[in-house]
């Protein structure tokens, strides 16, 4: 594509509008070419008006569960109202439809143009040019929510929930043989997790060395596949390499665990690793496990799905927002899985692989590791932010949101994330990431017994908590804003007060009251 495009932008007392005018300078395929307007998660049950192109009105409300699918079509205007103030859009230039972003952990609903129920891509002439406009007009109709703050630290209370730290696994590294080095993984990791695809003749080759990493730990194999008898082929294989914890299969080309593939998994699996667990959801993100999870087969005895915070935007502000959304996401995946285990991840800052490929699979991949495998061959898959300290607050307020999730209601068996080694690891070569220590810190309270924070948290700060069976506990507290924030965290009628500077963390822990 090679476009030429203007924006203009006018306001008043009253009136925001966007007009987009975009000329291409050449022909190309596109999928989609106009405005967005996002619109934030707060909006959830809040009435929502459309107006069709047509002059038709229709009635509905922001979705408070995420939405599988658009909740709002045709759409020429858009009125609603929210903290005192009633919003109208109207949209010119193209007929605009509404996805709820939640699905990939992004903190709105979305409202584009061209409806995806038209044939696409489409071809853009040379010389085509492509004008739309958003027009907002807004009127106060009630106060504003009350927004005091204070100064004074902010007293939560750490309550038992009789619920259990989720599981946490590493990914195995992907990197080519030349760069990867062995390290010992951070106590209290689970597991491994290693995703073959059955089509590539190089998953021998990732299995054995993720076998090597895991050492005395057992193996999490999630196995890509088109043909049930690869499937196969892949459970004897991982059976023979050592300790399995778990086996998933999901289909190449749809994204989640097709019947045949399920049944070539569980027949498999019965013979060579009687005793490991079976997962089978989606292996991409939870989209595809909310629009699908009725095709699933239903004997299904776990359910997994993978999430990363920069599907549609890469900027700061698109992780630290995604964090509240991962709870929302889990809540639901809990729902869908109706009292089974939920396995969350991989988790990984960008996109593992384009789950939205028209084509190529990898088979042409070499038998070995020398160019690496899956992320490692995904363009924009690394993201150089992985080895931030700000990473290793992301990470801790992951986990605490999903562990939230958890603590509401289901199952959060495991989390995985990132890989052992590598650009989108733990640790390079020159030694560990500070996302190496979230590791670590999460990892520690595997299996403990949950606390739930009792009180309402500062914006962008998150905390996860548990106790020991001697009574003794520990806290980390994640800051994602742009504020020092200082806490109290009361436990057994006793006040500790924890400070943590923008983008850090902060453990605290405590022994038993009678030691």
């Amino acid at each position: 594509a090679d476009i030429l495009a203007r924006m203009e932008v006018r306001v008043d007392e009253r009136r925001f509008a966007v007009r987009l005018v975009a000329t291409s300078r050449t022909e190309f395929e596109s999928s989609r070419l106009g405005l967005v307007v996002l619109h934030q998660p707060e909006l959830a049950g809040a009435d929502l008006v459309i107006g069709t192109p047509e002059g038709e009105v229709r009635r509905t409300v922001f979705p408070v569960d995420i939405a599988p699918h658009q909740p709002a079509k045709d759409i020429r205007t858009l009125a609603w109202s929210h903290d005192g103030v009633a919003t109208e859009v109207r949209f010119e230039g193209d007929v605009f439809e509404m996805e709820d972003q939640r699905n990939w952990t992004d903190a709105s609903y979305k409202t584009y143009s061209t409806p995806l129920s038209r044939p696409f891509p489409v071809t853009i002439a040379a010389g085509a040019v492509i004008e739309q406009s958003a027009a907002f007009t807004a009127r106060r109709v009630g106060p504003p929510a009350s927004g005091a703050s204070s100064d004074d630290p902010v007293v939560v209370e750490l309550l038992p929930t009789h619920r259990r730290v989720p599981d946490v696994t590493l990914g195995a590294s992907t990197v080519p043989d030349a760069e990867w080095v062995q390290h010992p993984l951070p106590a209290g990791v689970a597991a491994v997790l290693v995703e073959l695809d059955a089509r590539t003749p190089s998953w021998r080759a990732a299995l054995e060395r993720a076998r090597r990493e895991a050492g005395v730990l057992p193996l999490d194999v999630r196995i890509t596949a088109a043909d049930p008898a690869d499937v196969r082929a892949v459970v004897e294989g991982a059976a023979a390499a050592g300790p399995v914890a778990r086996l998933g299969v999901f289909a190449a080309r749809g994204h989640v665990t097709e019947e045949p593939l399920w049944r070539a998994l569980a027949d498999a699996a019965s013979r060579a690793v009687p005793h490991a667990e079976l997962v089978g959801g989606a292996r991409s993100h939870f989209t595809e496990l909310n629009r699908r999870h009725g095709e699933l087969p239903a004997e299904l005895p776990g359910l997994a799905f993978s999430l990363t915070p920069q599907m549609h935007a890469t900027e700061r502000a698109q992780l630290t927002e995604s964090i509240p959304i991962q709870a929302a996401v889990v809540r639901n995946a809990l729902r869908i899985a109706a009292g089974r285990p939920l396995h969350v991840g991989p988790i990984t800052l960008r996109s593992r692989f384009n789950t939205v490929a028209t084509d190529g699979s990898g088979e042409d991949a070499d038998r070995g590791l020398a160019d690496g495998y899956g992320a490692h061959l995904v363009e924009g898959a690394t993201d150089g932010r992985q080895a931030s300290e700000a990473v290793r607050a992301w990470t801790v307020a992951s986990f605490a949101a999903i562990c939230t999730a958890a603590i509401e209601g289901g199952e959060v068996a495991g989390v995985d994330y990132f890989e052992t080694f590598g650009p989108r690891g733990i640790r390079g070569i020159h030694g560990p990431f500070p996302v190496a220590e979230a590791i670590a810190s999460i990892a520690s309270i595997r299996g403990r017994d949950l606390l739930a924070p009792e009180g309402a948290l500062p914006d962008g700060v998150h905390l996860v908590a548990a106790i020991d069976p001697d009574g003794s506990w520990r806290a980390f507290v994640a800051n994602l804003s742009e504020r020092t924030t200082t806490l109290v965290l009361r436990r057994d009628d006793r006040d500790h007060e924890v400070t943590v500077a923008p983008y850090r963390v902060e453990a605290l822990e405590r022994a038993a009251m009678n030691t």
